[in-house]
């Protein structure tokens, strides 16, 4: 797939989301099919700069994510995961040594298309509503859930991600997975996630990886994605 392609895909996802996507956050599907796994991203490739570029999301979305993806298709070929969802897929497989691979390429397709609806332009701050009540009482207010958050994501060893999740006892939590790992694999409820891959921010901050969670999180941050996951 070309650069022009993955732009002329970004800039049909941004048309979707001008026109009303915007007010009304999509969430995954409960299921999502292999054929609607690599979906147009919700927004230009420009725009979530300055935090993040449009060269990074080129090569991010359109080399990095991609590439999960045809692995994936290309894995399941003749095998037993042939008609199954991504999510099935990445639950069957988690924790066997024998399906790594293609665990660790459904998961990173997952991950990814809930990374990139985790943000939005003009994002960022202070959530809203029930889930600002949820952050108060979870997080003992909102600047602890920041600084926890940041600090999860800063403290990932490596590659990997942190998330926001409500556990199983109904709490919103933090919690960090290494390289492909993702909570969804164990049934948890993911609300929010950052990606904390070198080739999320690499381009753009090199090895500052404090400058890319900061402006993440005070300017892309997608409340009302994560309020609607919450309520899914």
């Amino acid at each position: 797939m070309t650069i022009e392609v993955t732009r002329r895909r970004v800039l049909a996802g941004a048309a979707a989301f001008a026109a009303g996507a915007l007010g009304m956050p999509r969430i995954l599907h409960a299921e999502t099919k292999l054929a609607e796994a690599f979906p147009p991203l919700p927004y230009a490739d420009d725009a979530l700069a300055p935090v993040i570029s449009a060269n990074t999301i080129s090569f991010h979305y359109g080399r990095h994510h991609k590439s999960y993806y045809d692995n994936v298709l290309k894995m399941v070929e003749g095998t037993e995961f042939v008609g199954q969802t991504v999510e099935a897929i990445v639950r069957t497989t988690y924790g066997n040594p024998s399906r790594a691979a293609l665990f660790n390429n459904a998961a990173q397709l997952w991950n990814h298309t809930f990374y990139w609806r985790s943000m939005r332009p003009n994002g960022g701050g202070k959530p809203t509503g029930a889930l600002a009540a949820r952050v108060d009482q979870d997080f003992q207010g909102y600047d602890n859930f920041r600084k926890q958050f940041a600090e999860a994501a800063l403290t990932q060893f490596g590659s990997g991600w942190a998330w926001l999740v409500e556990n199983k006892d109904k709490k919103l939590e933090l919690v960090k997975t290494g390289n492909a790992d993702t909570p969804m694999a164990q049934g948890i409820k993911c609300l929010l996630t950052i990606d904390v891959w070198e080739h999320a921010y690499y381009l753009d901050y090199q090895n500052r990886r404090a400058d890319y969670v900061a402006g993440w999180l005070d300017k892309l941050v997608n409340w009302d994605f994560a309020a609607q996951s919450l309520g899914s």
